[in-house]
């Protein structure tokens, strides 16, 4: 099923949900994509979905601003994790329930430690896809790519010409059908200031590929969020996600819960 939200500055997110006999007692399960995905891509394809539903699981998928089915506006002052965190809250809102489980990679995972520190809805939460670079420069590892080389392969007049340690972003906005002036425009507005990970108080599993480049050293955020588990999987930043034991470790932390 789908359907639409409305932000407080006017756009039109669409959101997905999926169950199969869910067991009332559970906590909703929210998923947020990452980078240049959208909800179904990075969520449905790979198993996730279905190993929550599968566990009496409802769950919930949100198209962030500027990505997938929602609306994309070129303009920079649109974007930013902070401004996708608080959409997250309007979805919760719309959600109704008292606690929820948040579950993001990458991106996502972003916005999801902004929410769960901000929202006592949140009461598990999963961050997939970073590493060190959240404690150390606010989120994605900027250091090894340079959003304004991400900018640079999104708006290049052909994929050839974008920088090389940056085309395989251009490929997947590509290969996903997204509007490259939008994620242009939320790549320049990334992220860039210190999470709260002191915040952050409730149940929370890191999760990150072996040789994923932008996630690298996930034990340094794991100890910077107090009682944190990690789990470290086979694959890169665009891969982990399709290892079988990624869908499977999302579903077991969050069934503890």
């Amino acid at each position: 099923m789908t359907d639409e939200l409305r932000t407080h500055d006017g756009l039109t997110l669409r959101y997905w949900t999926w169950s199969r006999n869910p067991d009332g007692a559970l906590p909703p399960v929210v998923l947020l994509h990452g980078f240049a995905a959208h909800a179904r891509l990075n969520w449905e394809g790979p198993g996730v979905v279905e190993a929550l539903v599968a566990r009496g699981r409802r769950v919930y998928a949100l198209d962030a601003r500027g990505h997938g089915e929602s609306d994309g506006p070129h303009d920079d002052t649109y974007y930013g994790e902070s401004l996708m965190a608080r959409d997250v809250r309007l979805l919760l809102d719309r959600i109704g329930a008292e606690h929820v489980h948040l579950v993001g990679y990458s991106m996502g995972a972003v916005v999801a430690v902004l929410a769960a520190a901000q929202d006592t809805r949140v009461s598990r939460l999963v961050a997939g896809g970073i590493g060190a670079g959240a404690v150390e420069v606010g989120g994605l590892d900027t250091r090894v790519i340079p959003p304004e080389l991400v900018s640079a392969a999104l708006t290049a007049d052909d994929a050839a010409d974008a920088p090389e340690r940056t085309r395989a972003f251009r490929v997947l906005a590509d290969t996903a059908g997204g509007d490259r002036l939008a994620l242009a425009a939320q790549i320049r507005a990334v992220h860039r200031d210190a999470l709260p990970l002191d915040r952050i108080t409730v149940p929370t599993l890191v999760l990150a590929g072996a040789d994923d480049p932008l996630a690298t050293r996930p034990e340094v955020l794991a100890s910077a969020v107090a009682g944190a588990e990690l789990t470290v999987l086979p694959g890169d930043h665009l891969t982990v996600v399709r290892d079988p034991g990624f869908a499977e470790a999302v579903a077991e932390f969050l069934a503890r819960g």
